[in-house]
C-alpha cells in the first residue's frame, strides 16, 4: 500500500500561528501549542493594559494641572478647580487642561483667576 501524504491545510495553520510567535523567546516562538498559549496570555494582556492606560493617562493629566495650579502662588487646588469648572458649565476635560498647562501656563492661569474672582463674587452677592 503506498503512503498518502498528509493535506497542506494543518501545515498552513501553523505557520500562520508563527508569524504571531516571532516575537516570543526560547521555546515559547517554536513549539505550537506553547505558542498558542501565549498567544491567548498576550492577547489577554493587551486588551488589560489598554483599560489600565487610559487610567494612567487620566491620573498623569490631573497631576500635571495639579503641579501648575498650586505653583501659581494662589492658594487654589485640582479639586476646587474642577468643582468651578462644573459650577460655570465649561466644557474643558482633563486633557485639554493638561495639554494648556504644559503649553502655556499663563493661560490656565488666567482661566483659574478668572473663575476664582467670578465664584467669590457670586458667593458675596448671594446669587448661587
Amino acid at each position: 500500500m503506498t503512503r498518502i501524504r498528509r493535506g497542506y491545510i494543518a501545515r498552513r495553520r501553523r505557520t500562520k500561528i508563527r508569524l504571531v510567535a516571532s516575537s516570543f523567546r526560547g521555546a515559547h516562538s517554536r513549539l505550537t501549542r506553547t505558542i498558542t498559549q501565549e498567544r491567548i496570555r498576550a492577547l489577554v494582556s493587551a486588551h488589560r493594559d489598554r483599560d489600565s492606560k487610559k487610567r494612567e493617562f487620566r491620573r498623569l493629566w490631573i497631576t500635571r494641572i495639579n503641579a501648575v495650579i498650586r505653583e501659581s502662588g494662589i492658594s487654589y487646588r485640582y479639586s476646587r478647580l474642577i468643582r468651578d469648572l462644573y459650577k460655570r458649565q465649561l466644557l474643558l476635560n482633563r486633557k485639554i487642561l493638561a495639554q494648556i498647562a504644559i503649553s502655556n501656563r499663563n493661560c490656565l492661569y488666567m482661566i483659574s483667576n478668572q473663575i476664582v474672582k467670578e465664584i467669590d463674587y457670586q458667593e458675596s452677592t448671594g446669587i448661587i
